[in-house]
């Protein structure tokens, strides 16, 4: 009797792992890491422009600028920011990814040149707005390209480059302002978009998005390129290409609330609310404002310069732990170490203000609690819910729902930038750093019941198992188990 396979039953066994070319930091990879990631660096110097900038700006004969204009010149960018994520949705995945980070190259420069030959105000906030729309646009395109270019084993190190270089713009803008005043520095945030425009020039298109318009053979170059000249990418290229026909366009915006996408979304608005409701971007631009409000014993300007090494070095300390350790347990010291240091910084304040005692002897403690506390932001809930929307979100809403994600945490950003002053008012510096505090203490939680872990697997596997599709691998093999003789005949 002859056994043959029933002609319905059409699934291939899944290939071997060796088949998979081995994951490496190809010299593609980290060059596309860094050219995405050098408009990073102009992200993180907008963020970072009004706390030196302010301060030389409402002293200045050539600009009138008042306290209530003085935080909206803050507080702009971050709601121009949550325009730019609801508008960079649509345009990484109708235009292309590539071309969504490249075409904020150009409105960065405009916006900044406005800002640097302003001799009034209302254009110093025509150039925040533009910036932030970038800034927007930008958040939300860097961590969609680079999850879908990246192997999964080193995706945790090359994709923690956005945050790293963008900490070096935070830098670059601190220690440039203990020497410029509010229109060099402008000046200098224009020359930033031109080395960043010229790399992106360099990189490819992603493949996922090149096979999503059915342009199978720039797809191909672009992963070849990718992974190296000699890689294997034929099983590759087969997953992404079986991916993107599991996953449509969406038929209507309800179709994306769908307990089947939800969860995954809610994960990543929870992990955005907790990052910007730590505080950290009132702390990023009004560090100056801070150190002078303390009276700490060390220069307001030195100090600012401090943090901004502390951001820079933390990322790196992140960058060499993530792919080791994971991404919950550095959330996790993330969550203890910013709770911590900010209780700390709370007490300092109620011992000074209420209860009216000498602390000039620990004049080095708001200092060295900032470092801490930006030192724990950097390890973990800074760059990891950049990272884990570009991991988490299936491929059928990722730009749908990278949109509303983004939005939403520069509207959480524009939250706590606009009202930082008015809270300080309301109660007190020691009540500010408390209840942020507390909002960390409280992201813990949400961390250890709902944020899965990601590290090295695939962007099919993440898939899989937010949505609770059973992998391809598995429905292959059950179907060859069920395979039935069919009789010959004889």
């Amino acid at each position: 009797m002859k056994i043959l396979m029933r002609a319905d039953t059409h699934y291939s066994i899944v290939a071997r792992d060796s088949e998979y070319e081995k994951p490496k930091y190809t010299f593609s990879q980290v060059l596309a890491a860094v050219a995405v990631s050098l408009g990073s660096m102009i992200v993180g110097y907008s963020s970072a422009y009004t706390s030196p900038a302010l301060v030389t700006m409402q002293n200045s004969t050539r600009i009138s600028v008042s306290d209530e204009e003085a935080s909206w010149v803050g507080g702009l960018m971050p709601l121009a920011g949550l325009a730019g994520g609801i508008i960079g949705g649509q345009l990484v995945d109708y235009i292309g990814r590539k071309r969504t980070i490249l075409f904020t190259a150009i409105p960065f420069f405009v916006g900044w040149m406005l800002i640097a030959t302003a001799k009034v105000v209302h254009l110093v906030l025509a150039g925040r707005a533009i910036c932030g729309l970038c800034v927007g646009i930008g958040s939300l395109a860097f961590p969609v390209y680079l999850g879908e270019t990246i192997q999964p084993e080193v995706r945790g190190t090359l994709g923690l480059f956005p945050t790293a270089i963008g900490n070096i713009g935070i830098l670059l803008c601190y220690l440039a302002g203990k020497y410029l005043d509010w229109s060099e520095l402008a000046y200098l945030g224009a020359a930033l978009p031109i080395p960043f425009m010229l790399m992106m020039f360099v990189i490819p298109e992603t493949p996922r998005w090149y096979l999503s318009r059915g342009r199978t053979e720039e797809a191909r170059r672009a992963l070849q390129w990718l992974r190296g000249r000699n890689a294997k990418i034929d099983n590759e290229m087969r997953d992404i290409a079986l991916c993107n026909a599991e996953s449509e366009k969406l038929t209507s915006v309800r179709e994306l609330f769908q307990m089947t996408y939800l969860k995954s979304i809610l994960i990543c608005l929870g992990l955005m609310a907790f990052q910007q409701l730590s505080g950290i971007n009132a702390v990023i631009f009004y560090t100056v404002k801070i150190f002078a409000m303390s009276g700490s014993s060390v220069d307001k300007h030195l100090s600012t310069i401090i943090v901004g090494v502390v951001n820079f070095l933390s990322t790196f300390i992140a960058t060499a732990l993530i792919d080791r350790t994971g991404r919950k347990i550095l959330l996790y010291i993330s969550s203890v170490t910013m709770t911590v240091t900010l209780v700390i910084l709370g007490a300092f304040f109620y011992v000074r203000d209420s209860m009216h005692l000498d602390v000039e002897s620990l004049g080095w403690l708001p200092l060295t609690s900032l470092m801490i506390y930006l030192l724990g932001f950097s390890l973990a809930f800074g760059p990891i819910p950049w990272l884990m929307m570009g991991e988490i979100l299936p491929s059928k809403v990722r730009g749908e729902a990278a949109s509303i994600i983004t939005a939403f945490n520069w509207l959480c950003s524009f939250i706590v930038t606009k009202t930082f002053s008015n809270i300080i008012s309301g109660i007190g510096p020691a009540g500010t750093f408390w209840l942020f505090g507390c909002i960390c203490f409280i992201g813990l939680f949400f961390v250890v019941v709902c944020v899965p872990e990601t590290r090295g697997k695939s962007l099919e596997q993440i898939e899989n198992t937010m949505t609770g599709r059973l992998p391809r691998r598995t429905r292959r093999l059950s179907s060859i188990a069920n395979i039935k003789p069919m009789p010959s005949g004889c």
